[in-house]
């Protein structure tokens, strides 16, 4: 691989992080998402495996931290 087809480091004045130059054969344009509304986390009524007495309230439960 030539150093010309890898990204470049840029320091940036006054700032502690540098910036990358774009990597070969990107575009800046974003990528549609894996995982489509129905799909959430939240919405798994049809979960492989039996249910429990109990799977309900562990769903909804937040941890304190939050």
């Amino acid at each position: 691989m030539p150093s010309s087809d890898r990204q470049h480091i840029t320091r940036v004045p006054g700032s502690r992080r540098a910036k990358l130059s774009p990597a070969p054969g990107t575009t800046s344009e974003p990528v549609p998402a894996d995982e489509s509304a129905s799909d959430a986390p939240g919405d798994r009524a049809a979960s492989s495996g039996p249910s429990g007495a109990n799977d309900d309230q562990l769903r909804r439960d937040v941890p304190p931290h939050y």
